[in-house]
């Protein structure tokens, strides 16, 4: 069940946009907007460096294999203590693999302190998490919206949320991230709320167009 924030702010946007309203009516409320435990954090974040610019269902198969060779528990320990060659054959490139040890290494020794994100505003916390290698503002976003339940969160760089604005609002194609930007200013402060819709909307259009049989 959603937290009722959120349900308040999809009818509150709702009421100011006709096109969210009929994105409440069709999807629900939002699945989102409740913080996710502290000792959760840093699976959570290594889950998205190892989503980063894959499709969902290859990154899903690669991080059950590293999850498997982590033992089940993703901790700074388990990472730090496992070769890199298993986790590169769990299907990770070099850059991840390295990613997800420099992740480790900098929570081990205090330098991203992930007990301590949640006391930080949005912008700090994108700075704090970009320290790491390989991490950037896309997955520093998916922390926020996902991990610490953050409602005004606009991932402009994400390539569903911008499809999903085009399907939604009838674009011809999606917008860029600067265009998509300037459109998200009217939602604030519950941006959060829009992505979430923009990314069921993006789920949508793409199944609408694999049950379209040629000829």
């Amino acid at each position: 069940m959603a937290p009722r924030v959120v349900v308040e702010a999809a009818a509150a946007l709702g009421r100011h946009d006709r096109v969210v309203a009929g994105l409440v009516e069709r999807y629900g409320p939002p699945a989102i907007g409740r913080p996710a435990p502290r000792r959760d954090r840093f699976a959570a974040l290594a889950r998205s460096i190892v989503y980063q610019q894959l499709a969902g269902s290859a990154a899903a198969s690669i991080h059950r294999r590293v999850v498997d060779a982590l033992g089940g528990l993703v901790t700074p320990a388990a990472v730090v203590a496992t070769p890199p060659e298993v986790l590169r054959a769990c299907g990770l490139s070099g850059a991840k693999e390295g990613a997800l040890r420099d992740l480790a290494e900098r929570v081990g020794s205090g330098d991203v302190p992930l007990d301590r994100l949640g006391y930080l505003d949005d912008d700090a916390v994108v700075a704090a998490l970009s320290r790491v290698r390989g991490v950037g503002e896309w997955t520093a976003h998916m922390f926020l919206l996902f991990t610490l339940g953050r409602l005004d969160v606009w991932p402009t760089g994400d390539f569903g949320v911008r499809a999903g604005y085009a399907a939604a609002w009838g674009l011809d194609g999606p917008p860029s991230p600067r265009e998509l930007a300037v459109e998200g200013e009217r939602f604030r402060p519950h941006r959060s709320v829009v992505a979430w819709y923009c990314w069921r909307a993006a789920d949508e259009a793409k199944q609408a167009r694999r049950a379209v049989v040629p000829g």
